[in-house]
């Protein structure tokens, strides 16, 4: 009498240790070679960093080049060298595109040509810089050139207040200038200029005067 009925094999795998019962169907694919399309990779630990982790973004870090820039006085403590020589990209990014954001109120055609000028305008720089004897990277320029557009944007809220006042609005304007061309020259223009400083401030004042017209719209 050869009737009966066959149990499906019960064949266990040992993964770390615990023995866990494959089914009839894994069996029968990894023994015919197929068992590769079982296969599971691990998770990576690097590939679950957060978004800001993934992008080098760190905030703290831009918080603080914000405030040495803003408050240049070397009387206050800040370590402002900081700025120049850990120069970070989105900082500047940031501080231009939202200096873009409320040019010429809102014209979003002006955002590109702005970023533009941020970019050529910091290769110029460093070219200067490089020509004049300066030991300064590209990035660091950018970095700082973007960084010091923070006080037109203090300004441009004041200027919305005394538009209507011309001679207040000339003095505000050059004070926010002024105040821009300082944080960046005392960043970028060292020691190794000696004579030749002025050189190097003279188109760093021109370049902030050309973006706060563009935001004023003349």
């Amino acid at each position: 009498d050869l009737s009966g009925s066959i149990a499906p094999p019960d064949v266990k795998l040992n993964l770390g240790g615990d023995f866990i019962k494959e089914s009839t169907a894994t069996t029968f694919l990894r023994q015919r070679g197929y068992g590769w399309l079982l296969e599971v990779e691990d998770d990576d630990p690097e590939d679950n960093k957060p978004l800001l982790e993934e992008l080098d973004i760190d905030l703290k870090d831009i918080y603080y080049k914000i405030r040495c820039v803003l408050m240049p006085m070397p009387s206050l403590g800040f370590n402002r060298q900081v700025v120049r020589d850990n120069p970070d990209f989105w900082g500047p990014l940031a501080v231009v595109l939202f200096f873009s954001m409320i040019s010429l109120y809102g014209q979003f055609r002006v955002v590109s040509w702005i970023i533009t000028i941020w970019i050529f305008g910091s290769l110029t720089i460093f070219l200067l810089a490089r020509v004049l004897g300066g030991e300064v990277a590209y990035g660091q320029v950018l970095g700082v050139i973007g960084y010091s557009l923070l006080p037109l944007i203090v300004i441009a809220p004041i200027l919305l207040v005394v538009g209507s006042f011309e001679v207040v609005s000339t003095l505000i304007k050059l004070f926010g200038v002024f105040w821009a061309a300082y944080s960046a020259a005392s960043l970028l223009v060292g020691e190794e200029f000696k004579t030749k400083k002025p050189l190097l401030i003279y188109p760093i004042f021109l370049l902030y005067i050309y973006f706060l017209s563009l935001y004023t719209g003349v």
